[in-house]
């Protein structure tokens, strides 16, 4: 099977590349050549981003003497600047591209508007959804979710370290299995943590199909919207 709308959900370590902090140029000229073969092929593509190159609401908070709304705010902005970094990349590929955040930084970005954002991709735009959910205490993967459904995209494509869902920790574990599809019903009997569980309760309601593969897999996500056999496909029950 495959999908002519996606949204590509990218985690803020995957642009820091090896450094592990900031952003690095060639591990975003990556992703915009990446993001770019799905694009070449017809797929409108959406993309999240998370802001954990920069600062996680939660891990700042707890370790520090502030407030969790505070630290989720300013976890929130990060994602802004990884928005902008990765608009920008796409844009030197000659690639059409919008950012749209859900909090109000109008000087730099389009606010969410949801028929505006569908007709970017309608006119083969990507757009880049920043700012999370605009809330405190919800995830990037929880706003890559929501964001998804209010597209009407396809299939959540979810790009990790890892080259999909196993049985267990393939960094921690030797002998880790691996899924190439999973029902939603298995991964939440089996605690595979595919992502968190409001997210991951949000797909499984609304029978949202969730790829996870490695991002650093060469046309990785082509062929997985193209229906081959990468990584793993989540929702098969």
């Amino acid at each position: 099977m495959s999908y002519s709308r996606i949204l590509l959900k990218l985690s803020g370590e995957a642009l820091a590349g090896a450094p592990g902090f900031g952003l690095d140029t060639e591990t975003l000229a990556y992703v915009a050549a990446e993001v770019g073969k799905a694009h070449a092929a017809g797929v409108e593509v959406g993309i999240v981003v998370g802001g954990g190159n920069f600062l996680r609401g939660k891990v700042f908070s707890d370790a520090g003497n502030i407030d969790r709304t505070t630290a989720d705010q300013m976890g929130m902005l990060a994602t802004v600047m990884n928005g902008l970094a990765i608009q920008a990349a796409l844009e030197r590929t000659n690639i059409p591209t919008r950012v749209q955040s859900a909090l109000d930084v109008s000087e730099v970005c389009e606010p969410f508007i949801r028929r505006r954002a569908v007709r970017h991709m309608e006119k083969g735009r990507v757009v880049v959804f920043v700012g999370g959910t605009g809330n405190p205490f919800f995830t990037t993967d929880t706003a890559a979710v929501l964001r998804a459904l209010e597209i009407d995209a396809k299939c959540l494509v979810k790009a990790t370290r890892v080259d999909g869902v196993y049985d267990r920790d393939p960094e921690k574990f030797d002998g880790a299995v691996k899924y190439t599809k999973l029902g939603f019903d298995e991964a939440v009997s089996k605690r595979l943590g595919v992502m968190d569980s409001t997210a991951f309760t949000m797909c499984r309601e609304h029978q949202l199909p969730v790829i996870v593969l490695d991002l650093h897999e060469p046309s990785g996500i082509v062929r997985a919207v193209r229906g081959e056999p990468v990584g793993t496909l989540v929702g098969v029950d």
